[in-house]
């Protein structure tokens, strides 16, 4: 990247929070959005020529997954300056397996970019997108990008944008030869060889900007806190430019007025009006409020502001390991003022707010910043401060992960974390060489520690390390990390649900172990009844020996080796449930019994009871509950029941969509992540919680038992 890149532009700093933009950019995947980002850093004067996702040359898929992928797969800052004015972008994912580095984007911004392609509409995931920064009152903005493909209409991509999102989607400028004509200003911005120049625009434009400007005005008077202009307007009067730049701004920056912008990053054009839109109409970080703000033992502190003189409060968004260059972490900070060899106190309190299903450990620790730095894809140009509201890089924090706050030493804090989706495809994979094994451990906790959507599970039933990944695409760059950065090769292997085994009824047993083999022997004899319990009961044992024959210290060893011998299995190497074990007699010598043997006793006992009777296979049940559009509840609905589900109800979930909720056997839905998805094209959701074990039919246990 060194060649294209602007180094007179140095490293742009910000002096007060004022001066600063954050900017995420989403939108579905191959929208456009790296692209966008090189040809507004060219329009900053950051980069002498854009690079390109093809080639591999972009700033911000500068990852070697991204660039053989050719598809972004984190999220990466690149900063600008325009007017005076720090802008960070952050370019995010727009493929629904990584909404994790989505989600830290969200956190890390104080307002959003929705691209939306000229020659495609809006998907699912993209409007309830739209709806989730909705419900936090995120400001938006809706840039239409590849105005030169082959397919490009912008009149209907803009149409399907103001169907998804709303009326309050209103058009700034539109597309007109090779420019854009300003509906306020009433100006032709035209591009040529990377330069913009201004004229009158010409008369065959004058019907389309008389339609358009006259919706635009009438939006940006709605939302304007001068009652009165409306009723001006509405009298004939004309309102001044400067007044309505005004009152649009304000309400771009307060969330309730969205401009559109159409861009085409190959020529440029309009680039440089939505650097003005981003500087001059979105908020500063002094307008966003903070997250939640807790003490390490989650006491509320109450709300702070984004002061550069005040308390330190900043948050890992993002972490990437390097083998040579160590571990390296992208912070905003939201309080205070972050300066090299500062000590901080790093607090990761994940299981205080979701529990233990995760794999980040809670931990709290003092650690002194390293180099500190504004990133530009891998580029990092060191800083010497970074106040409150901007974003950096700190090399060397060995113990923090993505989703940790740092803080004063002396007053530690700790932010809620965001909200992380739930991880619901698994993918057992095993060490491929010896080799490998140690390594393994390593390179997983890494990238645990990197990725809060990944979860690292060790079954101790299965014994198998299953990764919880959020889809196929996820699957993929982990083990393309493990392979190629941490250097560990592993195979993916089938995943073996835990199952259970119970006793289909009753039956009896009889336990003889007796060895003589010179010196001390062993003795011991028992007889066993086993039953069926009722479901969902796990296990009990019951003495009824009479007269002794069981010396009364060995009847603990008998019930000891029974359990033993249920870990273990009796049929297909399950584990026994739901059996009732009555100890009706047996034997004992007085030299040659011993807890072992009685123990020994009782397994045996239950092993020939098993072979006398049919031994049941129980497979684990969820509940699973999916949220999926009207239109496709028929088609979900029979998915599940192929699945051996069965249907519970459904219930209403606001105007156009509906929660159907079943129970389905776990086997049948350890792709169901990746089935759902291609089934409903990204629009429907789902969850799943563990209900119970149940029988398995017959056919099914067949395959299993081989």
């Amino acid at each position: 990247m060194a060649d294209k890149t602007n180094t007179s532009q140095g490293a742009p700093g910000a002096d007060s929070p004022a001066a600063i933009r954050n900017v995420v950019l989403v939108g579905p995947s191959g929208a456009g959005k790296t692209t966008l980002v090189e040809a507004l850093l060219v329009a900053s004067g950051v980069l002498t020529r854009a690079g390109t996702v093809v080639d591999g040359t972009t700033v911000c898929d500068c990852e070697d997954a991204e660039i053989r992928q050719q598809r972004s797969v984190g999220l990466a800052l690149a900063p600008l300056l325009h007017n005076g004015i720090k802008v960070n972008l952050i370019d995010t994912p727009g493929y629904a397996d990584f909404v994790g580095e989505l989600r830290a984007g969200l956190r890390a911004a104080d307002c959003a970019l929705f691209v939306i392609p000229a020659n495609e509409g809006v998907d699912e995931p993209t409007k309830a997108l739209w709806q989730e920064c909705d419900q936090v009152g995120m400001p938006r903005a809706v840039v239409i990008t590849k105005l030169d493909h082959a397919r490009a209409n912008y009149e209907n991509a803009l149409s399907a944008a103001q169907n998804a999102f709303g009326d309050k989607v209103l058009p700034l400028y539109f597309p007109a030869g090779q420019g854009v004509i300003g509906l306020l200003s009433q100006t032709h911005y035209e591009y040529a060889d990377g330069k913009r120049s201004t004229h009158p625009p010409d008369a065959s434009y004058a019907e389309l900007i008389e339609q358009h400007r006259g919706s635009l005005i009438e939006g940006i008077i709605e939302e304007s806190e001068d009652e009165s202009l409306m009723e001006r307007y509405l009298g004939g009067e004309e309102i001044d430019q400067d007044v309505l730049i005004e009152d649009l701004e304000r309400a771009v920056a307060r969330g309730s007025f969205f401009p559109a912008i159409p861009v085409c990053s190959g020529t440029g054009v309009g680039t440089l009006e939505l650097l003005e839109i981003a500087t001059s109409g979105f908020p500063s970080p002094l307008e966003h409020p903070l997250p939640e703000v807790f003490t390490p033992h989650g006491v509320s502190k109450g709300k702070l502001t984004c002061d550069p003189d005040g308390p330190l409060l900043a948050e890992v968004v993002k972490t990437t390991s390097d083998p040579y260059v160590g571990r390296v972490s992208l912070v905003r900070v939201f309080s205070g003022t972050i300066r090299p060899d500062t000590t901080v106190h790093v607090s990761g309190h994940f299981t205080s707010f979701f529990g233990e299903g995760n794999s980040h450990a809670d931990h709290d620790e003092d650690e002194r910043i390293g180099t500190l730095s504004f990133p530009l894809g891998k580029q990092q140009r060191p800083a010497s401060a970074v106040v409150a509201g901007d974003l950096c890089a700190i090399g060397r924090l060995t113990r923090a992960e993505t989703g940790d706050t740092l803080s004063d030493k002396s007053d530690p804090l700790v932010l809620k974390p965001w909200t992380m989706p739930e991880p619901l495809l698994p993918i057992a994979v095993q060490a491929r060489a010896k080799t490998d094994e140690d390594k393994l451990s390593g390179g997983l906790q890494r990238l645990a520690a990197e990725d809060p959507t990944l979860r690292i599970e060790q079954n101790p039933e299965t014994h198998q390390i299953v990764l919880w990944c959020m889809g196929e695409a996820h699957s993929d760059v982990v083990l393309d990390a493990l392979a190629n950065r941490y250097g560990v090769s592993v195979d993916t292997v089938e995943l073996r649900v835990p199952l259970r085994e119970t006793f289909g009824g009753k039956a009896k047993g009889h336990g003889r172990h007796v060895k003589q083999s010179g010196g001390h022997g062993q003795y011991a004899v028992c007889d066993i009844e086993v039953e069926p319990l009722p479901q969902g009961t796990d296990f009990e044992f019951v003495d009824k020996v009479v007269g002794g024959a069981v010396p009364r210290q060995f009847i603990p060893s008998v019930e000891k080796g029974v359990r033993a011998q249920m870990e273990k299995g009796v049929g297909a190497g399950y584990p026994v449930v739901g059996i009732k074990v009555t100890l009706l007699d047996g034997k004992a010598h007085s030299v040659d019994s011993s807890d072992m043997a009685f123990q020994m006793a009782g397994a045996l006992a239950l092993r020939e009871a098993a072979n006398a009777t049919k031994i049941n296979l129980l497979e684990p049940v969820d509940l699973v509950s999916v949220l999926v559009p009207d239109d496709l509840v028929g088609a979900v609905m029979s998915d599940l029941s192929g699945r051996r589900g069965r249907l519970l109800g459904t219930d209403k979930v606001g105007d156009d969509r509906t929660l159907v909720k079943a129970e389905v056997p776990q086997a049948e839905i350890t792709r169901y992540a990746i089935d759902l998805r291609s089934l409903s094209h990204g629009a429907a959701s789902f969850t799943r919680s563990f209900a119970r074990y149940e029988p398995m039919p017959d056919s099914a246990a067949a395959k299993v038992k081989g």
